[in-house]
């Protein structure tokens, strides 16, 4: 139990580097607004649950937590999926991989992404 709990603790530390060496920009209104478009979960479609942002490129292959990587997910889905490519993982779980890439293009064309200004240009 105490190698477990060890294991976790490690893996927990090592995702923690990876998310403040990451450039994560992702905003609460833009969180919103992409849970507003896909209305559920991106990969299953459940709507009863809270949704997770879950990285289409994973933390550990170089995904960021950004308006353009991430989706909503349940949190079955968010965990099932941990580092797995989202194609193959979709395939392996028997998910509709077209309708997934149709709809994010679909979603990705509909929101016209503007990043914000930076900081010293409002003053």
């Amino acid at each position: 139990m105490a190698r477990g709990g060890s294991r976790r603790a490690r893996a927990g530390r090592k995702r923690q580097r990876r998310m403040r060496l990451a450039d994560n920009d992702l905003s609460p209104s833009q969180w919103q607004e992409i849970k507003t478009a896909w209305g559920g979960c991106a990969y299953c479609g459940r709507t009863d649950t809270v949704l997770q942002r879950d990285c289409i490129q994973p933390l550990s292959v170089g995904g960021r937590y950004t308006e353009l990587n991430v989706v909503p997910a349940c949190r079955s889905c968010n965990a099932s999926k941990c580092n797995t490519e989202v194609t193959s993982w979709m395939r392996r779980k028997g998910l509709d991989e077209e309708l997934f890439l149709r709809r994010l293009v679909s979603i990705r064309a509909s929101r016209v992404v503007v990043p914000d200004p930076p900081a010293d240009a409002l003053q």
